[in-house]
């Protein structure tokens, strides 16, 4: 879709589209409050705008409507079916990642998880498994205040990127 389209679709729609970006309730709302916009650039650098300004909440939220890497193809595509075709292309290399990546990245997971609250939230797109695999075990060392702010950037990441394929769809 074009911006052109993007900027005169109904609000529900506009929020429908924006919402496979980031799962964030106040974003896409704060976001929508913004339509029409000029160009993609201003709409990717209100798309940082609006995020830096949510609170951690709202950031769970958002974590909240993605996959966990290397977790179970069949369930999360039944959960995020509306994102589904755009996460499992983030995260292509896991599906040839060796059995033992696999396995050190669902534990990895679930360690994280038992930390910090919520699930290893990664820019994933041109990542190895590998890669996400020591991403992940590098920062199981941060303190929770750190890894909150590292977990809302790489949040922001994604969501320029998906902004990118829906302007592109």
């Amino acid at each position: 879709m074009t911006l052109l389209e993007l900027n005169n679709l109904p609000k529900p729609g506009l929020a429908e589209a924006l919402q496979k970006c980031c799962g964030s309730t106040a974003w896409v709302e704060n976001m929508v409050a913004l339509f029409p916009v000029a160009d993609a650039e201003k709409l990717m650098a209100e798309a940082t705008t609006q995020w830096n300004k949510l609170t951690e909440a709202d950031w769970r939220e958002a974590f909240t409507h993605h996959p966990k890497i290397g977790g179970d193809v069949a369930a999360l595509r039944e959960k995020f079916a509306s994102t589904s075709a755009w996460a499992e292309g983030e995260q292509a290399s896991v599906k040839q990642a060796s059995q033992e990546t696999l396995e050190a990245l669902a534990a990895g997971n679930t360690e994280y998880e038992q930390k910090f609250g919520y699930l290893f939230i990664v820019c994933a797109t041109g990542k190895t498994a590998d890669e996400m695999h020591a991403l992940l075990q590098a920062r199981m060392s941060n303190k929770p205040e750190n890894e909150i702010l590292i977990a809302a950037g790489e949040q922001d990441k994604i969501t320029r990127i998906r902004l990118e394929k829906v302007l592109t769809a």
